[in-house]
């Protein structure tokens, strides 16, 4: 799908300077989704960056998407410091930071993942996290496919 290798593409820079390995793994066969492609956008820079943000030099981000009987999958991983399970349940909360010395540190505001969790529910998706401090987290993204015969991206 075309938004998602040129949000991958926009982010490479910044992942080389940081000396991270980044690719797109995208199905040939990928149905399209119905939805608006700036917010999606928002959502898929927002996660992607936040991958690249906290994976350090050495670390990989893979973005993975693939289709379901009804839907897209877009699974984002990385090898990254990842979150604290106690912290897993409110990542989607507005304000919440895992750690303030390390959001002080790399910047961010606490809105990114509520506002991208804002914009997947808008559009009849589903986002879940899942993550292992000092191995990593994966961002899985449902979203339904297009239900109706209408202009294709």
């Amino acid at each position: 799908i075309k938004l998602i290798n040129d949000c991958v593409e926009h982010l490479r820079q910044e992942a080389i300077k940081k000396g991270l390995t980044i690719e797109a793994d995208s199905s040939p066969d990928l149905p399209f989704i119905e939805g608006d492609p700036f917010r999606l956008e928002q959502v898929l820079v927002n996660i992607i960056g936040n991958a690249v943000k906290y994976t350090p030099s050495g670390g990989y981000v893979k973005v993975i998407t693939r289709a379901l009987e009804n839907d897209v999958m877009i699974k984002v991983i990385d090898n990254g410091i990842g979150i604290p399970k106690k912290d897993l349940p409110r990542v989607f909360d507005r304000f919440h930071r895992v750690d303030k010395a390390r959001s002080r540190d790399l910047g961010g505001s606490g809105l990114g993942l509520s506002i991208a969790k804002e914009i997947v529910d808008a559009h009849g998706g589903k986002i879940d996290i899942s993550s292992v401090v000092n191995k990593g987290t994966e961002v899985r993204i449902i979203l339904p496919i297009e239900r109706s015969e209408g202009e294709k991206e």
